[in-house]
């Protein structure tokens, strides 16, 4: 790794040499070149003064300061050497911050910074283990490329990181962007997004790749041999407008869960539950009369079921009611038998007298 930056760091009254190292490769981004369609030729960009029309080499070249629409400053290297600018050479330290407090928004490119000769190695760790213990990340000064910018120092495997940031002016505001309208979100909604993000699991840094990159090497590959690049299958069609968002929401989890493969353990991932007085989809309207008139059946079979127990019920309590009224009439003509038959008696002694 060649490095692009010898300078300091400015720790107190501590001074770590350190060397800067780009941590990030932009060459194995794709990238193309400008041809004329015509006969397959390069265009080419030639730096031409505009006031003579003339090409000018590098060594002609100076720096210009515009500070109107009609008006350039001359500078040259001399006027910037002369500025007072404390970080030219050094990366002043200027506080210790929390990792939270510094929005990504300002993030710019990132860099590594070693240890620059054997003195400067402990020195160097003990930055390092104090940014680890403490928990905290550095905020300082450096100039880079003829400009001073912020820089953010925080620790990454075993190495020092710095990431330069921009200014607090050079971030935009968002102002007008959200939604004007007054949204509503459900319960359930938002239960339903949370369970979507928790079935999409975990990210592998191991299985990102640039599907294409690897697809614009193939057409390139299948160029060069002569052949036809292969046409590719046509995916799942994603985006567009929202028509329904839970279904959406439903549609999204149960693709994640078969991905993970979620539906094959039982109570792995996440339930789906409709929304109450939300009308069924077209597609299970059907099944959802079969299944109403499959639990409509047996209901009904139960209430015939409880009516003929209440009949038969009710003809047992009166099977007995009849029976203790048979047993009323019973002694009824008994006693009326018994009350005749000594009548007949009485008038019979009376004749024989």
């Amino acid at each position: 790794m060649r490095s692009i930056w010898n300078g300091s760091i400015s720790f107190g009254l501590v001074s770590i040499p350190v060397k800067m190292y780009s941590a990030t490769d932009s060459a194995a981004a794709v990238s193309f070149v400008q041809i004329h369609e015509k006969d397959g030729g390069r265009i080419r960009y030639r730096k031409v003064c505009e006031l003579d029309g003339e090409e000018v080499s590098q060594d002609e070249i100076g720096k210009g300061y515009q500070a109107a629409s009609d008006m350039i400053v001359p500078l040259t290297d001399a006027d910037l050497a002369q500025l007072p600018l404390p970080t030219a050479k050094t990366l002043t330290i200027l506080a210790f911050v929390d990792a939270s407090d510094i929005d990504p928004l300002q993030m710019d490119k990132a860099y590594y910074l070693g240890a620059n000769g054997p003195s400067a190695a402990k020195p160097y760790v003990l930055l390092r283990d104090a940014l680890v213990h403490h928990q905290k990340v550095a905020i300082g000064k450096v100039a880079l490329r003829n400009r001073e910018t912020l820089a953010m120092l925080r620790v990454h495997d075993d190495a020092i990181v710095m990431h330069a940031l921009l200014w607090p002016d050079q971030i935009r505001s968002p102002a007008g962007l959200a939604p004007k309208e007054n949204v509503q979100i459900r319960d359930n909604e938002l239960t339903l997004a949370e369970t979507l993000m928790d079935s999409l699991g975990e990210l592998d840094q191991g299985e990102l790749h640039d599907d294409y990159r690897d697809a614009v090497e193939e057409l390139v590959t299948a160029k060069l041999e002569g052949g036809e690049p292969a046409v590719p299958s046509e995916g799942p069609r994603r985006g567009g407008k929202v028509i329904d968002l839970m279904a959406a929401l439903e549609d999204s989890v149960r693709a994640a869960q078969q991905e993970r493969g979620g539906d094959e353990e039982e109570g792995a991932g996440a339930s789906v539950t409709r929304l109450r007085g939300k009308a069924p989809a077209k597609a299970s309207g059907t099944a959802g009369k079969k299944a109403a008139a499959e639990k409509a059946a047996p209901a009904k079979k139960g209430a015939a079921k409880k009516t003929a127990s209440a009949k038969k019920s009710d003809a047992k309590k009166t099977a007995p009611a009849e029976k203790g009224a048979s047993a009323e009439k019973g002694a009824a003509k008994k006693t009326a038998t018994a009350k005749k038959t000594p009548a007949k008696k009485t008038a019979s002694r009376r004749k024989a007298g």
